[in-house]
């Protein structure tokens, strides 16, 4: 267990100390029950110590079932928002990304949600109006990054022989034979404009398949990809963990890449809120901050994730075997075509390496990829909305409170230049250099 020794001033000595990425990987590996609690000043119940507390301990925050949700859920498996004073946290299961919208732009105090584990474009495209009813703006701030990589693109046992991967090429003669005989070739993904929505457009893309003209792109929820594949209702289809495992297991498919292989390191789930409630409940806000940090904290320990498998397989959260969410949890991938590999760097990421910063220079990028694919206007001043929706400013605050290591919070906005698997590069300095770079496009 952690060492909970108080210090003159009242905290503990991991606390007074600070604590570094080196010194949490030592200590984690003491046993799964240890959850740091950096930053916290220790007062009976383990409340999180504010001048006056939360304005509201009462948040709801909307989930999709996907294992990237699990920063807040295991916070509240674990109590660890009431540690913080949120004592009233309602995680809601949403049927999908749509829904989630929807209920974002309802609100909480109106019977929908405050914030959500929600896809990385979404606040955008919510906050702009692009996806929302009459094209309304809902304002929405970005928080943090829930997750990297371990999204995955899954192809149907149809095209095995084919054995496409990164590579999609081997699939684009196939898809066309199919159009010519009058089929449809139906590509999923989970949200117009969403994560899985860009990492399947670029795999296409970078194999010369267009994916609006050579194919059609459907929207289907993450927990119903499975079994539309298993009715033949799509040809292939992108989505999180664990469904493209659980795909593999029921033997209805395979995996031609993870998403991690296409971009390493790429963020995935963001936590977002709406504006009004941060701007009115600025304390509670730093609370729930507070508390998904030390959620993935846990969750990034590998001695934690035969447990976390357990808890995200419940009734209530997944209900789905463990199996299903364990192995690629670890690294462990059957890709489903006779490729099988151990022990991997693809496993999902939440914290290490600055994985819950909120980066505005991937964001700048997933703008860049909308507006190469119609999403917004190629006119469109990226850096000023990226500003407007980006608060890394409350992500430093919270971090600082939480008693983050100052190494271990990022010094700028930026991670600099991005590399794909087929060569191109994202400067996020110039990102009309990066769609000038690319062949397949709605852009000029």
């Amino acid at each position: 267990m952690i060492d909970r020794t108080k210090t003159g001033n009242g905290l503990s000595a991991d606390i007074a100390g600070g604590f570094s990425r080196r010194a949490f990987v030592t200590r984690s590996t003491l046993g799964a029950s240890a959850l740091l609690t950096a930053g916290r000043i220790a007062l009976p119940g383990g409340a999180f110590a504010q001048a006056a507390g939360p304005e509201t301990d009462k948040i709801v925050l909307g989930y999709i079932a996907l294992t990237d949700a699990a920063p807040l859920i295991v916070a509240k498996e674990k109590g660890i928002f009431d540690k913080y004073g949120l004592k009233n946290v309602d995680v809601s299961k949403q049927a999908s990304w749509a829904a989630t919208r929807d209920n974002l732009v309802l609100g909480g105090a109106s019977n929908g949600i405050d914030g959500a584990h929600i896809l990385t474009p979404m606040p955008y495209l919510i906050s702009t109006g692009k996806v929302t009813q009459n094209n309304v703006p809902t304002p929405m701030y970005l928080l943090a990054r829930l997750n990297y990589d371990s999204q995955g693109i899954s192809v149907s046992n149809e095209y095995k022989d084919l054995k496409p991967n990164l590579d999609a090429s081997p699939l684009k003669a196939a898809f066309e034979k199919k159009k010519a005989e009058g089929k449809e070739v139906k590509i999923a993904m989970t949200f117009p404009g969403g994560t899985h929505d860009l990492w399947i457009r670029y795999w296409l893309a970078a194999g010369g398949i267009d994916p609006d003209k050579d194919v059609s792109t459907i929207v289907v929820p993450p927990p119903q990809m499975v079994a539309n594949m298993k009715v033949g209702n799509m040809d292939a289809f992108c989505v999180g963990e664990p469904w493209n495992e659980q795909l593999v297991n029921q033997g209805i498919g395979f995996t031609a890449c993870t998403t991690g292989e296409i971009w390493k390191k790429h963020p995935e789930k963001a936590l977002g809120l709406r504006a009004d409630f941060v701007d009115r409940n600025p304390k509670a806000t730093q609370a729930l901050l507070m508390a998904v940090m030390e959620a993935q904290q846990w969750c990034d320990d590998m001695v934690n994730k035969d447990e976390m498998a357990t808890i995200l397989g419940k009734r209530q959260w997944f209900n789905v075997p463990p199996a299903d969410v364990l192995g690629r949890l670890k690294g462990d991938i059957n890709y489903g075509d006779g490729r099988v590999a151990k022990g991997t760097d693809l496993y999902m990421k939440f914290w290490a390496g600055g994985v819950s910063f909120p980066y505005k220079s991937h964001d700048t990028w997933f703008i860049a990829e909308d507006i190469r694919w119609g999403k917004y206007d190629p006119a469109t001043d990226i850096a000023a909305l990226v500003g407007k929706v980006n608060r890394s400013d409350l992500w430093r605050d919270a971090a600082k409170a939480l008693g983050v290591a100052a190494a271990d919070i990022p010094p700028t906005d930026s991670r600099g230049v991005e590399k794909f698997f087929d060569g191109k590069t994202f400067d996020p300095a110039d990102p009309s250099a990066y769609l000038k770079s690319l062949a397949i496009k709605r852009v000029a």
